[in-house]
């Protein structure tokens, strides 16, 4: 076994995001507390520490590149950081706001805001990826805090992180859940996404909603015809790929497709 090298420093930063991935990692309160202890955290704007512009072995990000500013700054970070894991829907997929992608954001502001030239942002919501190197990716909405831990874990222990991007289909069939697309024909999204909520809604007779985004490999647009068998419309099959990790590429482009058909049936 390697030993221990040593305390990291560590830091929390947010982007554009709804601070959930965040209170995630406060509400683990007692894994927390002993992360503390095993580490010096640096910068966590949520829990009172202020100190973004100091050099870390880890930071951890939460939320998507939305704004000038936003590029800027994690450029930075990434210029004073070893390890940049960004963690969180808005991190690696650009996040509900990535919606915006789709459409001319321009036109909303003027329609929306008394002085538009105000309001400075991009027209793209885009993951950290997107825009600096990243070391490790973790998906979720929010993060999955044992996921988050485990991953820190192994860096205390100078071990390189390995996460698993198995479908959510393999956890309901360990724990012996009924398949609710095959049961109950309803447009569970667990056999593209990656495990990693503990099959929260499955266990709970629920259709997966892709919390955690596309499992490797995910074969979107053959699930994407299943759910059009199932008789759902272009519309609503477009909208189970384009929701909360809708920039990722494989839920996009299946997205993407359904929502063309739409355009064109209404057309003809």
């Amino acid at each position: 076994m390697k030993e221990q090298i040593g305390k990291l420093r560590v830091s929390v930063h947010k982007f554009s995001s709804c601070d959930g991935c965040q209170l995630a990692l406060i509400n683990a309160t007692e894994s927390l507390v002993k992360l503390s202890k095993l580490v010096e955290i640096i910068n966590f704007v949520e829990i009172g520490l202020i100190n973004p512009a100091k050099e870390a072995d880890i930071a951890i990000i939460e939320g998507s590149i939305s704004t000038p500013e936003e590029v800027e700054r994690i450029h930075k970070i990434r210029s004073i950081t070893k390890f940049l894991l960004p963690v969180g829907a808005c991190a690696t997929a650009g996040g509900v706001q990535a919606l915006r992608n789709f459409n001319n954001v321009s036109s909303w502001i003027r329609d929306i805001y008394e002085k538009p030239s105000a309001i400075n942002i991009l027209d793209t919501s885009t993951s950290i990826a997107r825009n600096v190197q990243v070391d490790l990716e973790l998906w979720g909405c929010p993060v999955d805090s044992y996921q988050l831990f485990s991953v820190m874990r192994s860096l205390l222990w100078g071990v390189i992180p390995r996460v698993s991007r198995d479908s959510l289909c393999l956890d309901c069939k360990r724990q012996g859940y009924v398949c609710v697309l095959v049961a109950k024909d309803m447009p569970c999204m667990g056999s593209v996404t990656q495990t990693g909520c503990g099959v929260l809604c499955p266990k709970l007779g629920r259709d997966c909603y892709e919390c955690f985004g596309p499992k490797e490999n995910a074969n979107s647009a053959s699930l994407g015809k299943r759910f059009a068998s199932l008789g759902l419309s272009e519309d609503e099959v477009a909208q189970r790929f384009l929701s909360i990790n809708n920039g990722a590429s494989s839920f996009q482009d299946t997205g993407k497709f359904f929502k063309n058909k739409a355009k064109s049936a209404f057309v003809d």
